[in-house]
């Protein structure tokens, strides 16, 4: 018995997670090739890069979902949402994370990975959540643009990227239309206030914390890896979490519960694990570059669905998210040029 688990720990193990992996990522391009066939490499990435911008851009609706009933009743509490879906996605990242735990050999490591985890999963769950029991799904993927002038500003002071004349320019304008998108919101007849404005701004501002984190202090790891392995580190808070909030009474209460949860966990599973697959095959079949444009689509998919469900969208929320994208397109175009040029 003894040799068996062994055999399934030196070998087993590591060729399921392995032959699971390479399964997932196969089979994106084997279904586009079997039912969208044919069709061009460039095709298939612009297909992906419209799914992943679905699936990222309905998260903000999923997280609506998961806590009011079709009624308008409440099902689960805002943090109750973002400790159920740190947990489901911490569990069905669980066997990768065990695979790739091993390449983490310092302290250091363990502790970046769990800034990681913290700063670009962790906190923002609960910030996004209790930004949307006062503002609207569309409003709160408005304001997730914001998350590329961040993460070029710590860029700038903390890692102290050079930026060009041009990446000024983009950042200036940027700045401009953050400005005006918080006003813009908070003039629209919302329940929320100024913190459930600057909630989604911290979470924003954690988020790029983690994207320059990643970038350059965890070169040595794959985007899969970071991944799982910061889940591995927030599952515990996680699990704490859930006990705290008392999650497991309300389903076994709410009539609406398995609702809200199946929300949850398509927000958890389509949303996090799922997603990171096929961002990965969209990197591998394209450009890492390419890939970062789904940055721009994510609002605008957050704000059709928004509307679909009847939430109000002003006009100059709208004006103020284009001011923000603008300026982010402008601060990435010298990158883009410079790459066009070395090709």
């Amino acid at each position: 018995m003894v040799d068996i688990f062994q055999y399934f720990n030196n070998w087993g193990y590591q060729h399921f997670t392995d032959r699971l992996l390479t399964f997932s990522t196969n089979q994106i391009g084997f279904f586009l090739n079997a039912y969208f066939c044919p069709m061009s490499k460039e095709l298939k990435a612009w297909l992906m890069l419209a799914v992943l911008a679905c699936v990222w851009g309905s998260s903000f609706i999923l997280m609506k979902k998961g806590m009011f009933a079709a009624d308008g009743s409440s099902i689960f509490s805002d943090a109750q949402v973002g400790a159920l879906r740190m947990l489901i996605a911490g569990c069905v990242l669980l066997p990768f994370a065990l695979r790739a735990v091993r390449k983490i050999k310092t302290f250091k490591q363990f502790l970046l990975l769990g800034t990681v985890g913290l700063s670009g999963n962790f906190f923002p769950a609960f910030l996004f959540t209790y930004a949307e029991t006062g503002l609207s799904s569309g409003f709160a993927g408005m304001l997730n643009s914001f998350t590329p002038i961040f993460t070029i500003l710590i860029g700038f002071f903390i890692y102290k990227i050079r930026l060009s004349s041009i990446q000024l320019v983009g950042v200036g304008v940027g700045s401009v239309g953050i400005v005006l998108l918080m006003i813009a919101g908070k003039s629209l007849s919302l329940t929320g206030t100024w913190y459930h404005i600057l909630a989604i701004v911290l979470a924003t501002l954690f988020y790029a914390i983690s994207l320059t984190t990643i970038k350059y202090k965890l070169q040595e790891f794959k985007s899969f890896e970071i991944t799982s392995l910061a889940f591995l580190i927030i599952l515990l808070p996680s699990i704490l979490a859930n006990i705290q909030f008392e999650t497991l009474n309300t389903l076994q209460e709410n009539p609406h519960a398995w609702e809200g949860l199946g929300f949850i966990s398509i927000l958890a599973i389509a949303g996090t694990a799922l997603a990171v697959i096929l961002f990965n095959q969209l990197i591998s079949t394209s450009s890492a570059l390419f890939a970062s444009s789904v940055t721009y689509f994510i609002p605008i998919v957050a704000v059709l669905f928004g509307i679909s469900y009847g939430e109000k969208i002003g006009w100059n929320q709208v004006g103020s998210m284009v001011i923000v994208l603008t300026g982010v397109f402008i601060a990435n175009y010298a990158n883009q040029l410079k790459l066009f040029k070395k090709s």
